[in-house]
Order: structure tokens, then C-alpha cells, then sequence
């Protein structure tokens, strides 16, 4: 039996401050580049549709999950035949959500994330903060999404491996000074769970916020698969999860686990 393989891309992109029609024009772009290169799943970066850093702003664009905006990017994944993980802003019940939206190949909406741990003054005030995972399989391959601050909770990716996670998808933002996320964390977390991380952070800088880029996908092995510089970049790797199983046997962090005993106090 061949053993599932998922070619991940990932977009880093340059962002124009709430230019929605320029970011959708780039993904169209990143999304054909993407179908030439043998993709089936592509990750942008954190509120990838408005930009990240725009004050409230980020409010007023916001939109349903059914609204334009989605519907826009669900069509590039139905003209190019490639899954997208999508940033973008959420109005919901009167609430607005720093969300993704899961594409399918086909441009349906399969499922929708929305950030779990809100960072910062910015995200307290003009999100809510969400409260479920996504997992969604994409050519056989589990898939699961986390944002940004939520991936730097060790918690959040440990729950999504033992939900049987094999890839964890995160949309950032990611400025220079907290490059280490990029560098460092990001293949430890892949490395201590057992699973692929593909990391799509922003390019260039959107007002006092400087983006450090290093988006990249890294493997259960805590090396990295590709690797984007500081410039607007697509990268691409094949995952096979044949390679995950190898690693989950040689060191089995998840099995070796003792539950019972973490809910107790030291004291």
C-alpha cells in the first residue's frame, strides 16, 4: 500500500493594509504558482484578506463566513483545484473573530477556525476569542489549524496531535523581534509531537509592525523542509506520512505519555 503524501505550500506574503483586492489578487497568483508545482494545500498568512496590523479597521471589513470576501478565495481554490487555509476577519452574532477558513479543492467551505487565544491589547479588543479545534482531512491527510499565539501554547498543539493531527496548519503574524517562534519553536513543536507544522507568516511591515517572514514547514523529525527568507515567497514540501509514523515509533512522546498525573498539584 503507497502511503499518503499531502504537497503543502506555504504563502509568505507582502501585505497592503486593508487592500482587499490586491491580497486577493496575490493569492490567485500564489494559488496557480502552486497548482504548477503539484499542491494540494495551500496556508496563508494570519487575517491574510485585510492585512494583520490595521487598528479597527480590521472591524469594519470583517465578514461573514458566507460573505464575499470567502467566496472570493473559495473560487481560486475551485479554478485551481487546491485546498486554502484562509485568514481573514469574521463577523459573526454580532461578534468579530480573527478566523480561517477551510477550503476544499472544490471551493466549498469545510470547516471554519476561529483563534482560540487572543494576544495582546490589539486582538482583546476587537476579537472574541474562540473555542473549539478544526480538523479536516485533505487528501487523506488529517489536518488541523491553529493561529499564530494559539500554536505558541504547547497545550494546543499537544491537543490537536492526540486528535490525530498529522499536519498543524498555522496562519501568522509574526514581527522580527519574536523570530525564534519561526526559527526555533516551530520545529520543536513538530519534533516533541510527532507531526508536520506548516507556518504561513506575512512579509514587509504594515505600520510600526516589521515582519521577521522565515514562514516554513517543518517535519516530525524537528528539521526543516523548506524555509522562506524575509521577502514575499512560496515554499513547498511533500509530506509523507510514512515519515511521521517512523518518528512517532522511534520516540513516542504521545504513548509515553502519563496524563493522570499532570492535573496535580506540586505544592
Amino acid at each position: 500500500m503507497t502511503s499518503a503524501a499531502l504537497n503543502v505550500c506555504v504563502f509568505q506574503s507582502e501585505a497592503r493594509p486593508g487592500d482587499t483586492a490586491y491580497h486577493l489578487g496575490r493569492l490567485e497568483k500564489a494559488a496557480i504558482d502552486a497548482h504548477g508545482r503539484g499542491g494540494h494545500l495551500l496556508v496563508c498568512p494570519e487575517l491574510y484578506a485585510t492585512g494583520y496590523n490595521i487598528g479597527r479597521v480590521v472591524r469594519d471589513l470583517a465578514e461573514p463566513v458566507d460573505g464575499p470576501l470567502v467566496a472570493a478565495a473559495a473560487g481560486i481554490a475551485a479554478k485551481t483545484g487546491i485546498a486554502i487555509i484562509f485568514g481573514y476577519p469574521e463577523r459573526a452574532d454580532g461578534r468579530v473573530f480573527n478566523s480561517a477558513a477551510v477550503l476544499d479543492g472544490k471551493g466549498r467551505v469545510v470547516d471554519n477556525f476561529r483563534k482560540l487565544h487572543l494576544a495582546g491589547p490589539y486582538e482583546k479588543e476587537n476579537f472574541t476569542a474562540g473555542d473549539r479545534f478544526v480538523t479536516v482531512t485533505v487528501k487523506g491527510v488529517r489536518v488541523a489549524v491553529l493561529i499564530c499565539y494559539d500554536f505558541e501554547m504547547p497545550e494546543a498543539v499537544r491537543a490537536c496531535a492526540l486528535a490525530g493531527a498529522q499536519l498543524v496548519a498555522v496562519p501568522t503574524a509574526l514581527r522580527t523581534r519574536y523570530s525564534h517562534v519561526a526559527t526555533a519553536m516551530a520545529p520543536t513543536r513538530a519534533f516533541e509531537n510527532g507531526l508536520f507544522i506548516a507556518y504561513a507568516n506575512h512579509a514587509g511591515s504594515e505600520g510600526d509592525w516589521r515582519y521577521c517572514g522565515l514562514s516554513c514547514i517543518a517535519g516530525p523529525d524537528g528539521d526543516f523542509l523548506a524555509q522562506a527568507g524575509a521577502g514575499e515567497e512560496l515554499i513547498t514540501a511533500e509530506l509523507d506520512i510514512a515519515r511521521l509514523r517512523r518518528a512517532r515509533q522511534a520516540i513516542p512522546y504521545l504513548g509515553d505519555r502519563r496524563p493522570e498525573l499532570y492535573h496535580r498539584s506540586l505544592a
